[in-house]
């Protein structure tokens, strides 16, 4: 089981919230809120009224086959339709929907309206290239206002899309696809990173040679760089070229509440990537809900998560839930320390962001450049920051606390998951606010922590995070999956929700989170299997096995130590380990940082087979190696 650490759980200071944000709240009474929520269904279709629908749902929640739950059962809807169409007949069809950052300075701006007539040109192209209703588009795209469009086009049809986060390599890139069955990957010459131009357009060149259902590439040339006509070109078409001429109106596909909206992978602990089918209905009542909520969104603010929208926090934060609501949602691409480590600061004083959602890896590794670049910038327009990917210790939150809320702005800490959809753990800007803490569950969500029997433990005791309700962001399954989905997430607590995470419970019902109870390696805030990180190693000619585990680091949180046995007549040198950091780097992608790596002559393993890495971790800490009754030796 894993432990918090003891600054954690010694931590005992309390922050009141900012009675002017109070005021103004969407909900003024925490308490009044949470009873609202033990009503689930009505309180689930109250929330469901804030969108258009083609046809009313007839029952809010069908239980009849769990843990395959329905929401707003024979509803029709559509999500492009209420984030984007139905603005353009109101106020706010001029304003700003998407604004388009970059670490050059360059911006663009698009109005709803402007975002409506891209969004239909790009539904037009893609029935043009024969994607349908139920089909799948991959995409792997910076940030960048093309990825925004193609994916609320795919909603605008009924097509499904699979982003694939574009610091992923090719091995990841290739698998992901060939699961999703993608026809069409939209792609781009490349990406701004620290003044240098990554190319992504190589790496879809070689996945797809590997991508037998890929018909047609589309290539955004969002960089200005030449492009070079390659092999594959037979199959390629520029974006602007694609969307020339195509209509700005498309009807809406009438949706089900039910049918998939998107893929999202993330990686499982067993190896291969857990492909996470959201659908339409739940999906939208969800997100919407929780954001407004969290984060009090009203008129005119204008929201910044800084997420990549190749994770579940860009699609929930960064694109749905913000234009589902009608704000305006701030898409930056760079990093958050290029040209200087103000770059941040600096975009929030030049355009007023009033809402601030970021990682706590993010945090950490700007604390490191102390407290003079917050002090140059007026950050005197935010009003609400939020953390979001993990725990976020004690000294992370004070420096964000103090240095840009100004010791009056809160923090709302979310817990959720790709799995969730949507946040489920979480204060409100009326909540009283403990660093490292999640708070408590929100209105409608039903959380305890429990012992291996499924038995809620004592306050203060660690335990696993469950969740005892459904909630209409849920995921459904996993795609092509059913069973892995029952086996994963519904079966070690019957009738609870799986989380993978411990936590604890404080006396007041706040909920810390303690970290992983598998063994995924959580790296900046990303999620890295082992056993996709063990393959990569193991593809390199001089490595026989491997095992990884966590490193904890200031900065990342985690970066990882590999153990490898080696072949005959290789050696451990300098030069052998930036070839497994690169091969690992090629496979993965830069997120999968390698902080270390030994040669070793054997692996822990169980009688089995099995490696044992709670070994490794035990052994790597000094800390006693705990039952080794199933070690082989």
């Amino acid at each position: 089981m894993l432990k918090a650490t003891s600054v954690l759980l010694d931590e005992r200071r309390i922050f009141k919230p900012n009675y002017e944000l109070v005021e103004e709240a969407h909900i003024k009474n925490w308490e009044a809120e949470l009873e609202k929520g033990k009503d689930l269904e009505k309180y689930w279709a109250e929330k469901s009224e804030q969108f258009e629908w083609f046809k009313p749902w007839d029952k809010v929640l069908d239980e009849s086959n769990k843990p395959f739950y329905k929401w707003f059962v024979n509803g029709k809807i559509n999500l492009a339709y209420n984030a984007v169409d139905r603005w353009i007949s109101t106020d706010k069809r001029n304003q700003v929907a998407i604004l388009y950052v970059n670490e050059r300075g360059e911006e663009k701006k698009l109005t709803y309206f402007e975002l409506y007539r891209e969004v239909n040109k790009m539904a037009n192209a893609l029935k043009n290239l024969g994607i349908k209703k139920g089909e799948t588009v991959s995409m792997y795209l910076p940030m960048c206002p093309q990825l925004l469009i193609s994916m609320l086009a795919c909603n605008k049809i009924g097509a499904m899309h699979s982003v694939v986060y574009s610091g992923l390599s090719v091995g990841a890139f290739i698998e992901r696809m060939n699961d999703a069955n993608a026809k069409v990957v939209i792609t781009a010459d490349g990406t701004f990173r620290r003044g240098k131009i990554i190319n992504l357009k190589n790496i879809v060149d070689e996945a797809v040679l590997q991508c037998p259902t890929i018909e047609t590439i589309v290539v955004v040339n969002h960089t200005g760089s030449d492009i070079e006509v390659s092999e594959l070109s037979g199959r390629e078409i520029f974006y602007d070229r694609l969307i020339e001429g195509e209509s700005d109106e498309c009807e809406a596909e009438e949706m089900d509440a039910e049918d998939p909206l998107f893929i999202l992978y993330t990686s499982g602990s067993t190896g291969k990537p857990k492909g996470v089918l959201h659908t339409t209905a739940g999906y939208m009542v969800g997100v919407a809900t929780t954001l407004k909520h969290v984060f009090d969104i009203h008129d005119g603010d204008l929201w910044w998560c800084t997420a990549d929208i190749g994770w579940i926090t860009g699609h929930s934060y960064v694109i749905y839930a913000p234009l589902l609501l009608g704000t305006t949602t701030l898409v930056y691409e760079g990093a958050p320390d290029f040209p200087d480590p103000g770059a941040w600061w600096n975009i929030v004083e030049k355009y007023g962001v009033t809402k601030f959602y970021t990682a706590p890896t993010a945090i950490r590794h700007l604390m490191r450049f102390g407290e003079k670049y917050p002090q140059i910038y007026n950050l005197s327009s935010l009003k609400v920051l939020g953390s979001v990917g993990e725990p976020i210790n004690p000294e992370a939150w004070m420096w964000f606390y103090k240095n840009i809320g100004k010791e009056k702005i809160p923090i709302m800490d979310t817990w959720w998951q790709t799995e969730t959809g949507m946040h489920m753990i979480s204060p409100l800007p009326v909540s009283n606010l403990k660093p490292g803490s999640a708070t408590m569950p929100l209105p409608g969500i039903e959380a305890d922590v429990v012992d291996k029997n499924g038995k809620s433990v004592d306050l203060g005791k660690g335990g696993y995070l469950v969740i005892k309700n459904p909630w209409p962001a849920m995921f459904r399954t996993l795609y092509k999956d059913k069973e892995r989905f029952v086996k994963a997430y519904w079966s070690e607590f019957p009738g609870l929700y799986q989380s993978g995470d411990m936590a604890r419970k404080d006396e007041d019902g706040y909920i810390w989170i303690q970290g992983r109870s598998d063994d995924v390696l959580k790296i900046a805030g990303h999620r890295v299997g082992t056993s996709e990180v063990e393959s990569a190693l193991v593809g390199h000619p001089a490595v026989v096995e491997a095992a990884v585990i966590g490193k904890e680091d200031p900065i990342k949180g985690q970066v990882i130590k590999a153990f490898v046995i080696l072949k005959e007549g290789y050696d451990m040198d300098s030069s052998l380990i930036g070839e497994l950091s690169k091969q690992v780097r090629h496979e993965l992608g830069p997120v999968a940082v390698i902080g270390d790596i030994e040669a070793v002559e054997k692996l822990p393993k169980t009688r089995s087979g099995k490696i044992m890495r709670r070994i490794l971790r035990a052994q790597e800490k000094g800390e006693e190696l705990g039952d080794t009754s199933t070690l082989e030796e």
